[in-house]
């Protein structure tokens, strides 16, 4: 049966965490030379309605380093722009190629193309959920921390796409996660009272973001206006003063905490360039593990079939 990867809420948190074996495992054996070709004889379509750097260079990479062949496609490049509907496009490109990796605005929109397709679809981007990104951040928790456990993620700034991603996560595998968001910027409520009826996870607002990053490991944030949102970027400026990531806040969290941004940043609005370029922001370590994750996604969807150990 085929999976998709739509929203970190499709996984198990054993599927998340063998996700992260398998692409710690595969870091080590691009380090080696010794990658399996799991995706020789493959073609991935890459449609992207979103622009893009890391997610689309990570993806090309990682399906060339395991032997496939990405094809990537705009919306100018389909009949997309003509308004052919997704189902359509769904049937007729599984005919084609083995995979789609979809970034673009509506969560509907990928949760269609998964419908009608019967080849696996990926979650690259849209405005409600960015699993990828999530998944790639929590290799690098582990690689800088050693371990998972009683973590704490502090999640600073706008209620986006990411934020949404990290609470999935924390519902699935059970850290805790504090959401320090100016008031009328955080997540959709409904989605922190389906956290709360989780089993597993701890998932808090608090608006002080001094008080949010008192006991974190792990501080987070990202633009003030996602793409989409640029022409509020003045209002937003203003709003989300008191939640920029600058050393007056880090003074507030544990010696030991990482700073996190899945970049591009802005800098001198959510985050300093004091900050993001010392030694406690291993961001580009970051950037680098969403190629070691694809390749872990892209093996277990239609590679080897299994998501790790």
């Amino acid at each position: 049966m085929k999976r998709d990867l739509l929203s970190i809420r499709d996984l198990s948190a054993q599927e998340i965490l063998g996700l992260i074996a398998k692409a710690e495992k595969m870091k080590s054996e691009l380090a080696a030379g010794v990658l399996p070709m799991s995706l020789e004889g493959k073609i991935v379509g890459l449609v992207f309605l979103k622009p893009s750097t890391r997610t689309r260079v990570s993806f090309e990479a990682a399906i060339y380093r395991l032997g496939g062949q990405p094809m990537f496609l705009t919306a100018k490049d389909t009949q997309i722009s003509r308004q052919e509907p997704l189902a359509d496009m769904a049937r007729v490109l599984e005919r084609y190629i083995d995979a789609i990796v979809m970034r673009t605005f509506a969560q509907s929109d990928v949760e269609e193309l998964a419908r009608f397709a019967s080849i696996p679809v990926i979650n690259a981007l849209t405005d409600h959920s960015h699993p990828c990104q999530v998944l790639a951040d929590l290799v690098t928790i582990r690689e800088k921390r050693g371990s998972l456990d009683n973590l704490t993620v502090v999640w600073v700034g706008d209620g986006n796409n990411v934020a949404n991603s990290w609470i999935y996560a924390a519902a699935r595998l059970g850290f805790s996660l504090n959401l320090a968001c100016p008031p009328g910027y955080e997540p959709n409520h409904d989605m922190l009272d389906w956290a709360a009826g989780q089993a597993k996870g701890k998932v808090e607002l608090i608006s002080d973001p001094k008080q949010a990053v008192a006991e974190a490991d792990v501080i987070y944030t990202d633009v003030w206006a996602s793409m989409g949102r640029e022409r509020e970027a003045g209002e937003r400026i203003e709003a989300f003063q008191r939640y920029q990531i600058n050393s007056q806040l880090l003074a507030s969290a544990p010696p030991h905490a990482i700073v996190l941004h899945c970049l591009p940043a802005h800098r001198g609005e959510e985050i300093t360039d004091e900050v993001i370029e010392s030694p406690r922001a291993p961001v580009f370590d970051q950037a680098e593990n969403r190629l070691h994750l694809q390749m872990a996604l892209l093996d277990w969807l239609i590679g080897s079939g299994r998501p790790g150990a």
